[in-house]
């Protein structure tokens, strides 16, 4: 019997994604540092991406914008086109799958490729990373960066590690020689260490990823339980998880939240956007075909230092997507749970999902005919932007709705 195939997986990663889409488009910037933020015109946000360039003068992503400027003056700042950066991740996802079917998005600027079954046809895992490389800045001018391994963890942490820090920008992590690599490394640049865990495992004695690994299993457990097994499991480089094309399509809720520009203190003024939210997470429920039994509503405070707010849900007597019935649940959690104080993040989200296709119908109920009319709403929505229909509600000062509708994840389209 022969011996089970060693699985050839990769993490591809885009370098500086967005800021590497807008220097493909604007070549007058190619030798100029360059950024992606919030408003250039006001000054104002956070640095989403930043060209190599920006980076040698200090600027760093997710610092403010402000301070960006304070370091590079001649910065050259560009406001995020999130429509134009999903079409791009779109683009790079087919030239993946030229290379293999078993292509899994990990987030808009990296993905996951199991070449197992590629290396006949195209070579060995370095050839075939190499030529991913080639086919992709030829085509998108975006440099990618290339971990591989055995498994999707360590394809993660071969490419954070040392193929984003090499010159080549490709690396090849045996599993083998994880002692002469990976464990040399400090625990913090292990995959799930951040600076609070770092501190309790240094508290522990352990400062480096091979020390994580040769800690036994059971100390571990017995502190953090099931978390402590998966550190255990990350930093022995386990992981039995196939790249599977089609992970993200298997949904289990549809939610949303929305940041708001400032604090919102009346009820009358929460149940604006508290209306709109019901309204997208329903459109997004009927886009897929979902009804849901739970409804779940959330708010939090100004002052993140200070966390105020609360999460709350209930069962419905039938699933639903329609706003009137979403809405009306939210709002009746909301007025119940809320202490009162300033708000600034709301959000509302539909569980427990079922097909749209089998539902109880009820004797009296217009259920029929108010689907048909949001039905039709969410047809001219997705042919003219979801501003072509708002509630009159959304015009008021606290609406949200007309904003929202030019911008993809809280960023401009």
């Amino acid at each position: 019997m022969n011996p089970k195939k060693k699985r050839i997986v990769m993490l591809a990663d885009c370098q500086s994604f967005y800021a590497s889409v807008e220097k493909a488009a604007h070549p007058e910037y190619r030798d100029q540092p360059l950024v992606v933020a919030g408003d250039p015109a006001r000054r104002s946000g956070i640095i989403l991406a930043a060209c190599p360039l920006a980076k040698q003068h200090g600027v760093t992503t997710a610092e403010r914008l402000g301070e960006a400027l304070a370091k590079c003056p001649n910065l050259v700042v560009i406001r995020p086109r999130m429509q134009e950066y999903i079409r791009v991740s779109l683009q790079i996802t087919e030239i993946f799958q030229s290379y293999t079917d078993l292509v899994e998005p990990y987030s808009i600027d990296e993905q996951h490729l199991d070449i197992t079954g590629s290396l006949g046809l195209f070579g060995d895992p370095i050839s075939i990373a190499q030529s991913i490389q080639r086919k992709v800045m030829k085509e998108l001018e975006i440099y990618i960066r290339i971990g591989i391994s055995e498994n999707k963890i360590l394809s993660k942490m071969a490419c954070d590690n040392f193929a984003k820090r090499n010159e080549s920008g490709i690396f090849q992590l045996h599993i083998e020689e994880l002692h002469a690599t990976l464990w040399r490394l400090p625990v913090n640049q292990m995959f799930m260490v951040g600076s609070r865990m770092r501190r309790h495992l240094e508290k522990m004695g352990i400062y480096t990823i091979g020390q994580l690994a040769q800690t036994p299993l059971a100390k571990l457990k017995s502190k953090w339980g099931i978390n402590g097994e998966v550190l255990w499991l990350i930093a022995n480089g386990i992981d039995n998880s196939p790249v599977s094309p089609g992970s993200h399509d298997r949904q289990k809720a549809i939610g949303h939240q929305m940041t708001l520009p400032f604090d919102y203190r009346t009820l009358d003024q929460i149940m604006i956007p508290l209306l709109e939210i019901s309204e997208l997470v329903c459109q997004r429920c009927r886009a897929k075909g979902y009804m849901g039994w739970v409804v779940s509503v959330g708010s939090q405070g100004a002052d993140f230092d200070r966390p105020t707010g609360f999460h709350r849900q209930m069962k419905l007597s039938d699933p639903t997507n329609l706003t009137d019935d979403v809405f009306k649940t939210a709002a009746a959690l909301f007025k119940q749970h809320w202490d009162g104080l300033p708000i600034r993040k709301i959000g509302v989200t539909l569980s427990q999902l079922v097909s749209d296709q089998e539902y109880q119908l009820v004797l009296f109920d217009d259920k029929e005919k108010k689907l048909r009319l949001e039905k039709t709403a969410d047809q001219i929505k997705k042919k003219y932007g979801n501003d072509s229909i708002m509630r009159a509600s959304s015009l008021r000062e606290h609406g949200q709705a007309r904003d929202r509708a030019q911008k993809i994840g809280g960023h401009y389209k």
